[in-house]
């Protein structure tokens, strides 16, 4: 199986299944000297762990890291750096059920088509139990990025038709204080107590509702990305989408912006005080201009489907293509976008930090 590896210079390579041992990462690439501040990268991890709240999947992982190599007296050596997170909590006996049926909207089907072989515990590679070991990645990549001023923020702005307004980011700090302060991590607190109350009646109907999540790039530098098969907002593209249940990215205006005016929707240049010296006016670019950074904020949304296990019977096929019936069970999230809050961060991490070393090279 191909594909488990992501990034050119800061690369990263995923292993592990949902019901096996373990899952962890290895990172290879990330400079010498940065301190890896353990304390920080735990705290991306329980933001992603299951059973933090009666909304997400009670699954119980503690998602308590080892690192095996790479950092030596708390700083990277230069070498690769890998992460391993034990699997505590797993009742595989919860998937017996679907051991010889598809579930629909499921990597069930396509993933038996393609290896004629899956392990139908949880999913296996396709799990987003994976998406832990991004999140450590993305840690480090975060540690790294802290030290050029860059920060990373991203918050749940939608769930269902429920829309909350657009949020005052200026301060960045008060923006995540007030996020972590409710169990949607929503920047609004009257939405998500709206939130909350929506997807509690959606888990109790034994149903799952999808939701968007908004992410912030703040003080990136100009010049990162590269004209045309590498652009900048196509590497987070490629990020975003590669998440479990991602099924749309937008950034800057977004599929809006296709309703506007040439004339309404330019971003017109002005002086600015600031290192770069340039800004400009409005951000319908959403700081990206011909796939490379300008230097305002980066702005995107990524959406999120509904969890395709519901506590419902659904009509199905065995894998002899045999009618049958299958009714989720176990333990699993009624809306994912909570949780997904720590893993659309550390992606958007590991891509700004891959772009950023590999601008920096162009400077040797």
């Amino acid at each position: 199986m191909a594909g488990n590896s992501f990034g050119q210079l800061f690369r990263i390579t995923t292993f592990g299944e949902s019901h096996g041992e373990a899952i962890g990462v290895i990172i290879d690439g990330c400079p010498p000297r940065l301190a890896v501040d353990e304390a920080f990268i735990q705290g991306e991890l329980d933001k992603r762990k299951p059973g933090q709240s009666r909304i997400t999947t009670q699954r119980q992982e503690s998602d308590e890291f080892r690192i095996l190599s790479g950092v030596f007296e708390g700083r990277s050596t230069g070498t690769p750096i890998m992460l391993l997170i034990p699997n505590a909590d797993q009742r595989s006996k919860d998937y017996d059920h679907n051991k010889d049926s598809f579930r629909p909207s499921h990597a069930d089907y396509t993933y038996q088509a393609k290896y004629g072989i899956r392990d139908h515990r949880g999913g296996g590679r396709s799990s987003a139990r994976e998406t832990a070991a991004r999140v450590a990645a993305g840690a480090v990549a975060k540690l790294l990025l802290k030290q050029q001023g860059i920060e990373v923020f991203a918050h749940v702005s939608g769930v269902g038709s429920l829309e909350a307004p657009e949020t005052d980011v200026t301060n960045i700090d008060t923006a995540t204080a007030i996020r972590e302060q409710n169990l949607v991590r929503c920047a609004d607190p009257e939405m998500a107590a709206t939130m909350t109350t929506y997807i509690d009646e959606v888990r109790k109907a034994g149903d799952t509702v999808g939701g968007r999540i908004s992410c912030l790039v703040r003080n990136c530098p100009p010049g990162l990305g590269d004209p045309v098969f590498d652009k900048l907002h196509a590497d987070l593209g490629k990020a975003m989408l590669s998440i479990n249940a991602v099924h749309g990215f937008e950034y800057g205006s977004g599929f809006k912006g296709s309703e506007m005016n040439g004339s309404d929707h330019n971003d017109l240049f002005v002086p600015s005080p600031g290192e770069n010296g340039v800004k400009t006016q409005t951000n319908y670019s959403g700081g990206i201009q011909g796939g490379i950074s300008n230097g305002m904020d980066i702005t995107f949304k990524v959406a999120f489907k509904p969890v395709a296990t519901i506590m419902q019977s659904q009509p199905t096929i065995d894998k002899s293509g045999n009618d049958t019936e299958i009714k989720g069970k176990g333990r699993h999230d009624p809306c994912v976008v909570p949780r997904a809050v720590a893993i659309v961060e550390a992606m958007a991490a590991l891509v700004i930090a891959d772009h950023f070393l590999r601008n920096k090279t162009l400077s040797l």
